[in-house]
C-alpha cells in the first residue's frame, strides 16, 4: 500500500482475524489496522495523516522514508566487476547499479 510516498506492508493476523499494517522505511513505529480492505486502507492515511500532524506539532519535519542517496560496501572484486560492467555499456556506475537494483526490486515485487 502507499499514501502521501509512504509504503506499508500488511499481513494477516489469523488469530483476531484482522489485516495488520506497517509503514516500512521510517524509524517511528507507524500501524494501522482493519477487518476489510477499505478499513485497512482508510486506517492507514489516517495514521500517516496523524504522524504528519503530531510532527507539525512538536516542530520537527516528518521523516521520508527514503532520501534517494544509498552507500553500499561490497567486496573489491564485486565493485570492479560492477564498474566494468557499466564503463562497457557506457554508462556511470551509479546509473547502471540504478538500473540493476530497479529491475531486481521489480522482480521481488
Amino acid at each position: 500500500m502507499r499514501y502521501k510516498g509512504y509504503t506499508a506492508r500488511v499481513d494477516f493476523d489469523d488469530r483476531d482475524g484482522i489485516f495488520v499494517g506497517r509503514v516500512l522505511g521510517v524509524r517511528d513505529a507507524i500501524s494501522f489496522h482493519g477487518e476489510t480492505v477499505a478499513e485497512l486502507r482508510r486506517d492507514f492515511r489516517q495514521a500517516i495523516e496523524h504522524y504528519v500532524a503530531v510532527c507539525a506539532k512538536r516542530g520537527e519535519t516528518p521523516e521520508k522514508p527514503y532520501s534517494g542517496k544509498l552507500m553500499l560496501r561490497v567486496p573489491p572484486d564485486v565493485h570492479a566487476a560492477a564498474a566494468i560492467a557499466a564503463e562497457a555499456k557506457g554508462e556511470s556506475l551509479n546509473h547502471w547499479a540504478t538500473q540493476v537494483l530497479r529491475r531486481a526490486a521489480i522482480t521481488e515485487r
